[in-house]
């Protein structure tokens, strides 16, 4: 087979490394010369620990197999197994940890509780006051800015790979041709669309009423912290805004500790990996309705620097980078992502949210045994 894919962020090349490690030919198309989406404007982590029970966690396990299976010839990905921290500094939080640990499928996540004495054990960056944290072995994380392009270098060693920068899918002709903004027709046997926030032009032709919103986030990263983060390190906020944590014991936690005004208007939480420059990517805050702004506010870096100084004891670093990200999800969050056929040959797949880097290697698995690759 000959497929085309459209989008090279990491859903996209995913599926362009699902296509040809099955043996088939790609031509990769991709409007930007390089990804410079959500793709790249993420924490790189692969992120087990927060996941509903079901399908979702399925998809994260199952992709995080992946990602360490790919890494083993994609050494550039950076992939590292460092699992994660979910701190907890009071009462109502701990209990919150406690619920997780007792839940059905917590080994298969790989929680486990630890005292203030291990959460230090394990990673001894952290010498904030703290009550304990909630484990979790299966978290890992890749470099996102770097992520992509090793993944194309050990795709175009294949030679059935062909990457196409700064061109933009126009139109689909036939059942599976594509003509690009250079007026280059493209012609294949698959054609699969992967163009995350991008949700007008050509995607919004072939799908007009797709269920699918955007979502926009601001980060932000520091000069090299000097010493090693041994894990990604979450704040209890993480809780509120993940599914896997639902039930009493949250809404006890919600009750008794109201989020900062600042975290709640932002709907914040604290995360927070260490970078291979030694640097910290911390973030995020999530903003819903559109149009987004084209600024950033100061208000929620403050708070994110308050929060993680407080969990390690010290001053940040400087600042060294500010950004805004928009990724798409589906209007339905417990869908894992939408894929949808739109034509014989031409198939749509967007919307994973913010389970984008830690699920796409195997949302493109699945894609790719869903059209009998």
């Amino acid at each position: 087979m000959r497929v085309i894919v459209i989008g090279a962020g990491v859903l996209g090349t995913m599926h362009a490394w699902q296509a040809v490690r099955r043996g088939h030919e790609v031509v990769h198309i991709e409007r930007e010369v390089e990804a410079r989406g959500a793709s790249v404007r993420n924490f790189g982590l692969i992120w087990v620990s927060g996941r509903a029970a079901g399908e979702e966690l399925e998809t994260a396990l199952r992709a995080r197999a992946l990602w360490e299976e790919i890494s083993a010839t994609v050494p550039g990905l950076g992939f590292r197994a460092n699992g994660s921290l979910t701190v907890v500094t009071n009462e109502s939080e701990l209990a919150v940890a406690r619920a997780a640990l007792a839940r059905p499928d917590a080994a298969a996540r790989g929680f486990r509780l630890l005292t203030p004495d291990e959460v230090r054990a394990v990673n001894p960056a952290l010498r904030g006051k703290l009550l304990g944290a909630l484990a979790c072995g299966r978290d890992a994380a890749v470099e996102p800015r770097t992520a992509q392009r090793a993944l194309r270098q050990a795709l175009r060693s294949s030679g059935r790979y062909t990457f196409l920068g700064g061109r933009e899918a126009r139109e689909v002709v036939g059942a599976s041709a594509v003509r690009d903004d250079h007026g280059r027709l493209h012609e294949g046997d698959a054609v699969v669309l992967c163009t995350g926030a991008w949700l007008g032009g050509l995607v919004r032709e072939l799908a007009p009423a797709l269920p699918v919103r955007r979502v926009r986030l601001q980060m932000m990263q520091t000069a090299p912290l000097g010493e090693t983060l041994t894990t990604s390190v979450a704040d209890a906020d993480s809780f509120r805004y993940y599914p896997a944590y639902g039930g009493a014991a949250l809404e006890t936690m919600a009750a008794s500790r109201a989020q900062p005004p600042v975290a709640a208007e932002h709907r914040m939480q604290l995360l927070m990996v260490q970078r291979a420059d030694g640097g910290l990517t911390i973030g995020d805050t999530h903003e819903y309705a559109e149009p987004f702004a084209f600024d950033v506010d100061e208000d929620p870096y403050q708070h994110l620097t308050s929060v993680a100084e407080a969990l390690l004891g010290r001053p940040l670093p400087g600042i060294r980078r500010r950004w805004a990200g928009v990724y798409a999800q589906c209007a339905d969050t417990t869908r894992v992502v939408h894929r949808e056929q739109l034509r014989d040959g031409v198939w749509l797949v967007t919307g994973p949210g913010g389970r984008g880097m830690t699920c796409s290697p195997a949302i493109a698995e699945s894609t790719a045994n869903e059209l009998g690759w």
